[in-house]
């Protein structure tokens, strides 16, 4: 079961919710205020598996394609080569 970040549109919290993709889009009760008018967000998530190095030891290694495709991304500053 995926895990679906919401948001209440009462007290403007956010919190986690473990629940199947059909539910998801059900009014959630907010653990802080207790409402139901509360929506789903759009989250972010990484995935690394075993013998991966983490996104920081990319973002200390110099440009040339050390830790990333080599493109011009933007996200460490170096162009193709």
């Amino acid at each position: 079961m995926p895990i679906y970040e919401y948001r209440c549109e009462s007290c403007a919290g956010k919190f986690e919710v473990l629940t199947r993709f059909a539910e998801r889009d059900k009014a959630q009760v907010c653990p802080t205020c207790e409402s139901t008018r509360t929506r789903v967000l759009v989250s972010s998530f990484a995935s690394l598996t075993a013998g991966e190095s983490s996104a920081s030891d990319f973002a200390s290694e110099s440009s040339g394609g050390g830790g990333c495709c080599g493109g011009a991304c933007g996200s460490c500053g170096s162009s193709p080569n």
